[in-house]
């Protein structure tokens, strides 16, 4: 198992398939983009099936997601989803997109072993969309939705993070939107993850704010304790519609965390935050075999620190950005 000295066990996998995005959100990177990962330091498919494999058959996960960057860019995405639905015992499968090219990819990857998606959207205007992401795909993500739930990828999620001066004012017109469709929404309170450290802790839209702002129109009621889940969650007018917010910054969920994560070019981080990482990928083209890789992954996991640092106000932010190490 993945035990580490706060006594949390992380049974729940993030891997990175690309450090690459066909978007240029305003939270995340530069309008430029950024300098991509040269492909010999990408993990190969089957590199990426062998760790998983490791830390299904050896370290006791039991959920993986695939995430980028866009992990819909990845040539070999629908072959890797099928081997990793193939292991024994199988682990729940999920991805993290921002639904440009799921059109055209959901039922093959429903098909090959896939159990649900996390969409980012963060608008219902397609021109407060494209002021946010640079792009003018609004269409092609509410089309990625619809084929997501038509091809049976329930539930079907959409996170979406709320910033000032460009959709601070959408949480009730969000809800109402996702209600009216079926998919349940997640709300995440933005984090210091831009290329362009550009984040400030005094200018975000808080949870706080958010539920105040989903009150003026819905009925709130708690759910019961989440457990190690990120979101805390309500029912909708007394349900069975849901909401969840993640308040990564105002409160944090580290004594409960059970992730570990595996970036796109091989290298352990015990936290979306962390200021180290471990080498996997060396390790593997070395020639180690799946016991040290496993050995290897328990001690990166023994060293996680006991919280992300998000509520220390003196935090700095990683030097990587989110597209490089998954989110």
């Amino acid at each position: 198992m993945l035990l580490d000295t706060y006594g949390r066990i992380a049974t729940d996998l993030r891997v990175s398939l690309t450090d690459r995005c066909n978007l240029r959100c305003t939270y995340c990177m530069p309008e430029e983009g950024l300098s991509w990962l040269a492909k010999p330091e990408l993990l190969t498919d089957d590199e990426i099936v062998r760790l998983v494999d490791i830390a299904v058959t050896r370290l006791g996960v039991t959920e993986v997601r695939f995430t980028g960057g866009e992990p819909l860019l990845r040539p070999g995405l629908v072959s890797i989803v099928e081997r990793c639905a193939g292991l024994r015992p199988r682990p729940r499968l999920s991805l993290t997109t921002n639904g440009i090219g799921l059109e055209r990819m959901a039922v093959a990857l429903r098909a090959a072993g896939l159990d649900r998606v996390n969409v980012s959207l963060d608008t219902t205007d397609p021109e407060v969309f494209a002021r946010i992401t640079r792009r003018r795909r609004h269409g092609d993500v509410l089309r990625g939705l619809a084929a997501a739930k038509a091809a049976g990828l329930d539930p079907v999620k959409v996170n979406s993070v709320l910033m000032p001066g460009l959709n601070e004012t959408e949480a009730p017109d969000l809800l109402a939107w996702a209600v009216e469709h079926g998919y349940e929404l997640r709300f995440i309170e933005q984090m210091p993850l831009d290329a362009q450290h550009g984040w400030r802790r005094s200018d975000m839209v808080t949870a706080g704010d958010i539920l105040e702002s989903l009150r003026t129109r819905f009925t709130l009621t708690p759910e019961e304790e989440r457990g190690s889940a990120p979101a805390e969650r309500w029912l909708v007018d007394g349900g069975p519609h849901r909401v969840g917010v993640i308040a990564s910054v105002t409160r944090p969920f580290c004594r409960t965390c059970d992730r570990t994560r595996l970036t796109a070019d091989g290298q352990v981080r015990t936290c979306l935050f962390a200021r180290e990482e471990s080498d996997l990928r060396g390790a593997l083209r070395s020639g180690a075999d799946d016991a040290e890789l496993a050995e290897r992954w328990r001690t990166a996991m023994w060293g996680k620190k006991a919280g992300s640092g998000l509520d220390d106000p003196s935090f700095v932010q990683p030097q990587r950005p989110m597209s490089a190490i998954g989110g």
